[in-house]
Order: C-alpha cells, then structure tokens, then sequence
C-alpha cells in the first residue's frame, strides 16, 4: 500500500507543480502585456516575427549583462522625424 500511497503523493507533487508553472506563466505573460500597452506596441501592427526577432534582441542584450553581472540600461533610440502621412512602415502611436 505504501507504493501507491507514495505515487499518489508525488501525483499530487506533480500537479502542485504544474498549476505553479501555469501561474508563473501567466503573471509574466501580464507583465510583458502591461509593458507593451504602456508602451504603445500593443496597438501597433508588427508581425508575429518581426516581435519574436526583437524580443531575442532584448532577451539576447539582458543575458550579455547578466554574465558581467550588470543589467544593461535600454539605449534612447528614437524614430527618425519623418513620420507625416506618407511615411512607410511606420504606425502612429499616438493614443
């Protein structure tokens, strides 16, 4: 009996952890969506790729910082002033 007495504590174990798993998951997909909203990108129109390619970018920047044990601040770069009308490839952000 304790076989099955042990299985069933780790199947509880195992569930535990999965809900766990779920939830941390979930509190950092709101967090990366309460930064996109704040940002502004939430409202832009940008491929599926386009955002995975500058996610790795930033991710990629962070774990650089991370070996030298210093966060790297993110550079102030800033689209370039012609975004009138007939501008290509920009979205306004202006909400």
């Amino acid at each position: 009996m304790s076989t099955k007495s042990s299985i069933s504590d780790l199947d509880a174990q195992i569930e535990r952890l999965r809900e766990r798993k779920r939830l941390l998951i979930v509190k950092s997909a709101e967090r990366f969506a309460r930064a996109a909203t704040k940002s502004g990108l939430a409202e832009m129109e940008i491929a599926d790729e386009e955002v995975d390619r500058i996610v790795e970018e930033i991710a990629a920047r962070f774990r650089k910082g991370e070996k030298k044990g210093v966060v790297v601040p993110a550079p102030q770069t800033r689209r370039p002033a012609d975004n009138g009308p007939g501008a290509e490839g920009q979205v306004s952000n202006d909400g």
